[in-house]
């Protein structure tokens, strides 16, 4: 048994509206929450990358890696959210769903998350 996915994460999905000015935009207010159980979240890279911008006010990027086991498609989309240890993190760009090189199914997949400060 691995210790390594042991984690528990909450994907969050909105739903996309259009506003009063016909603008389409996510709907955090009422989004699915879904708990996800069995996964693997850490800081990503040494040293742990994180970006600050102080221009107009004081703001830190952190990235983060999530991870599932072997054979486990997460349903999770460049446009969700994940709450994870207290923390609303965004996904950050495409989610890579790696093949098995026997069987073509998805292997595991990883996501880059961002959590904005």
């Amino acid at each position: 048994m691995s210790l390594m996915f042991e984690q528990t994460i909450v994907r969050v999905r909105a739903p996309l509206v259009t506003d009063r000015y016909q603008n389409k935009k996510r709907d955090w207010d009422n989004a699915d929450r879904d708990p996800v159980a069995g996964v693997n979240v850490q800081p990503a890279g040494v040293p742990v990358r994180s970006e600050e911008d102080t221009l107009d006010r004081q703001t830190t990027v952190t990235a983060w890696h999530l991870q599932t086991r072997e054979g486990v498609d997460l349903d999770l989309l460049e446009t969700d959210r994940v709450e994870f240890d207290g923390m609303t993190l965004e996904v950050d760009g495409k989610v890579g769903r790696w093949p098995d090189p026997f069987t073509g199914a998805v292997h595991h997949i990883e996501a880059r998350l961002k959590e904005v400060d």
